[in-house]
């Protein structure tokens, strides 16, 4: 399992455009993919559980990808959390 830590920096958080696009990222991966914010944590390729942890500007998210492309998950994710959010 590979993890990472990521603060969003977004003034908005995380919202519709970039979560959709972030969701149809992590689709591309066989890896069963998880971020978690705190106690709550949702399944990185459904977009409604992703919208419904409100992530907002300055909270860290942490994302976890376990499977046989994992090491590409993960970096795809901080690459697109990057530019992105």
């Amino acid at each position: 399992m590979k993890e990472f830590a990521y603060t969003i920096t977004d003034p908005v958080g995380i919202h519709a455009r970039p979560a959709g696009l972030l969701i149809k990222d992590m689709a591309k991966f066989s890896s069963t993919t998880t971020i978690s914010r705190g106690d709550d944590s949702c399944d990185g390729k459904k977009l409604l559980a992703l919208m419904k942890m409100r992530v907002k500007q300055g909270e860290t998210i942490v994302v976890k990808a376990e499977g046989l492309d994992e090491d590409a998950a993960i970096e795809s994710v901080k690459a697109f959390l990057s530019a992105n959010l």
